[in-house]
């Protein structure tokens, strides 16, 4: 709680300092490949160990590890510069002490390039995001925040263009994957989270949490508005128009489950497009809910489709009546994936300590143990596997979507978060084995 106090403060007080870093790039020579389906690529995937500062890269069909790489080279440079900054610092001690539960958070998210040269890692604890040599582990480019903390981001199905959340600037950048470089930017709502694009990249699912580090967690007028404004907005690629936007505490209200949060967490938006499956603060379970619903109540001839609530999923609840103000940042789960074939989920329970494997159609699930607070979710290469971070032992499970089996567990570096499938060129990956 005195952490929470910290941050809330901290964020007041910074409320109207304006400064904005200039970018930092280096133009890179190589060129991006369209395309994964080449021999010169491994499938890999990306385990950012957010309080170690480095990287897990584990063979995504062997489950082996092969490198761990080194996400903040350059820690000592970036520490002088927040030093002698004082709102820098404050910012830097209050994300510790909160959202960090008293570490540094050094490594969330991590997106490659084709031709698996290239790594970016988003930095909370810098407010930056890194593109990271995976040859010379050298950092290529360098993207400062607006703001004063960097978050969770998303690719172009291309590779080529790179989302990254601004948390306190309440903005999405986007960057040239390649080079580190500005295009454009859409707005969000308060501490913008997740982002995801459509397979033909011309839509975006975009979700903002709030300010999910506050002490007010019981609802109600007063905690909404310390909360902050939360949506789950769809953003148009072409020009960055947000389409659509939505309140989800006021959807689930509408369609009969009150007093739900706003909130969006992690989301899977399933092959069809339409339906979204939501994870929102303090609920153990997730949302259905269709984005081209009709409301016959509201929606008139002619008027756009306006969305609508169509299920809840309720999964265990294995806290022991665990107060909600001692779940980590509102979650009492975070991370959810959908398998290729559109038919299962994978729940990352974080609070109760499991994985859930659970029917798209039914709701029903195999529950899995995997060990204290799961904090992500996510695919394989083939989208029949789904890897889950377990933060609390530093730990990898893999789950087989057909069987809810576990496949693998892997130890890797101190609080693994984010994990993400990506590519390593070969030739480098002979070079990190000799």
């Amino acid at each position: 709680m005195r952490g929470r106090a910290v941050l809330v403060a901290v964020l007041a007080m910074a409320a109207a300092a304006s400064a904005v870093p200039a970018v930092e790039a280096e133009t890179s020579r190589r060129t991006v490949q369209t395309t994964s389906a080449t021999a010169a690529v491994r499938d890999v995937m990306f385990v950012g160990n957010n309080w170690d500062g480095t990287a897990t890269v584990v063979d995504a069909h062997t489950h082996r590890k092969i490198k761990t790489i080194d996400t903040i080279p350059d820690a000592d440079a970036r520490m002088r510069e927040i030093v002698a900054d004082p709102a820098r610092l404050g910012f830097f001690l209050a994300i510790q002490q909160a959202i960090g539960e008293g570490h540094n958070q050094y490594t969330d998210d991590m997106f490659t390039t084709h031709d698996g040269r290239l790594v970016a890692v988003s930095r909370p604890s810098f407010a930056d995001v890194v593109g990271i040599d995976l040859a010379t582990n050298r950092i290529r480019w360098r993207f400062p925040m607006e703001g004063y903390r960097a978050d969770h981001m998303g690719v172009s199905p291309d590779g080529r263009r790179l989302l990254v959340s601004d948390s306190t600037a309440n903005k999405v950048h986007e960057l040239d994957l390649a080079t580190g470089r500005k295009l454009r930017e859409f707005p969000s709502g308060d501490t913008p989270h997740e982002n995801t694009y459509t397979a033909d990249g011309e839509r975006i699912f975009h979700a903002s949490i709030g300010r999910v580090y506050t002490p007010t967690d019981r609802g109600g007028l007063e905690g909404d508005t310390s909360k902050g404004r939360r949506y789950l907005q769809i953003v148009r690629n072409d020009d960055f128009e947000i389409l659509r936007r939505w309140d989800m505490g006021k959807e689930l209200a509408e369609a009969g489950y009150p007093d739900m949060s706003s909130a969006v967490r992690p989301m899977a938006v399933a092959p069809d497009e339409r339906f979204v499956y939501l994870q929102v603060s303090f609920h153990h379970g997730f949302v259905e809910f269709d984005t081209r619903a009709r409301d016959r109540r509201r929606t008139y001839p002619g008027e756009p489709l306006r969305g609508k609530v169509r299920r809840v999923a309720y999964l265990p609840d294995r806290t022991g009546g665990l107060p909600r103000e001692q779940y980590v940042l509102d979650s009492a789960h975070h991370g959810l994936a959908m398998n290729a074939a559109g038919t299962k989920l994978c729940a990352a329970g974080t609070m109760s300590d499991y994985a859930a494997i659970v029917s798209r159609e039914t709701f029903r699930r195999r529950v899995v143990a995997v060990g204290p607070k799961p904090y992500w979710s996510t695919n394989g290469p083939d989208g029949d596997e789904c890897w889950v971070s377990v933060s609390g032992n530093d730990t990898v499970v893999v789950l087989d979507y057909r069987t809810a089996e576990r496949l693998r567990t892997l130890r890797v570096g101190d609080h693994p978060q984010r994990v993400r499938a990506g590519y390593v060129d070969r030739d480098i990956v002979r070079a990190w084995r000799s």
